[in-house]
């Protein structure tokens, strides 16, 4: 109990509150930031990857049964997924104890981790274009399902369970993602839905791997979950009264420099880029805002319209 009384739990639960929020408003896998900041805060890679896909079954079940309650959730869809990502999230923790040595499992989550992130970060830069020159060429807000592809759908979830049993993300990033490229017309808040439903069973089942392999660690679980549940719940609560414009470009950055970081970059080269990227990035982000007809620093301009005419 000593434990969780001390500096660390309570930094341990900030941490997860404020993760928890970004999840619930963008839908985004809360390991892509909660599993680099545990690893910042001293723990080893694999306990920070085995606790936090356990928390994550936990908090990502609050913000789907809020997202299921509003119908915004295509259940379709997120079964095929499910169909792919259960299994291969599963191996996620036998992949790693097949490694070696502890130390040798070690470098080799905190290095997948760094590769993750990156790839992250440019899969969720790549999410914010699409959905801009998608909304720029006229498409508007439909309220019919799209036709599921099982196929693709499932080796999308094979290859996100893969990802995410390994290093706890994935699942609010890739997924995402690839599901934007398949359905393009599935709203903002249906995408988000969808995403974190399909999420629960996969993390529980990456979430059950590790805990069979390297068990976990209660000091660092508890204050999980009691920070990133209301987080959690409240981040989805106001997902679709906040412009998610600034927190997603504030994401690609944080993303890009914690991976360089966990990829061994010196730290005077993360700071010259994450330099670089706060003064350049919203420039550039600007420049292709413009080349798409709208204007440079209108962040509203980018968001889903609904077409009157149908709802008429």
């Amino acid at each position: 109990m000593d434990d969780l009384l001390t500096g660390a739990a309570l930094a341990l639960f900030l941490v997860s509150f404020g993760v928890g929020i970004v999840v619930g408003l963008t839908g985004m896998g809360g390991g892509a930031l909660m599993t680099p900041a545990l690893i910042f805060l001293g723990i080893p890679p694999t306990t920070a990857v085995a606790n936090d896909l356990v928390a994550a079954a936990v908090n990502k079940s609050v913000g789907a049964a809020v997202h299921w309650r509003s119908g915004s959730p295509n259940l379709r869809l997120a079964g095929f997924l499910v169909l792919g990502s259960v299994p291969t999230a599963f191996a996620g923790a036998f992949i790693i104890d097949a490694i070696g040595a502890t130390s040798d499992q070690e470098a080799f989550v905190a290095n997948a981790i760094g590769v993750a992130l990156l790839f992250t970060a440019a899969t969720y830069a790549l999410r914010m274009y699409l959905q801009l020159r998608h909304v720029t060429a006229g498409n508007t807000l439909s309220e019919d399902d799209p036709d599921v592809k099982p196929l693709r759908t499932i080796a999308v979830g094979a290859v996100g369970g893969l990802l995410v049993g390994i290093t706890s993300v994935g699942s609010g990033s890739l997924i995402m993602v690839a599901l934007l490229l398949l359905y393009p017309t599935l709203s903002a808040v249906r995408l988000v839905g969808t995403d974190l439903v399909q999420a629960v069973p996969l993390v529980f089942s990456a979430a059950v791997s590790h805990v069979l392999v390297s068990g976990i660690d209660w000091a660092v679980l508890i204050p999980l979950i009691v920070g990133g549940t209301p987080g959690t719940f409240l981040g989805a609560r106001i997902a679709g009264w906040v412009s998610q414009s600034v927190i997603r470009r504030g994401i690609v950055i944080v993303l890009s420099l914690t991976g360089l970081k966990l990829l061994g970059v010196p730290a005077e080269w993360v700071g010259i880029l994450g330099a670089g990227a706060l003064l350049l990035g919203p420039l550039a982000w600007g420049f292709v805002r413009q080349t798409r007809g709208l204007p440079a620093f209108d962040n509203n301009s980018a968001a889903w319209r609904i077409d009157q005419d149908t709802k008429e």
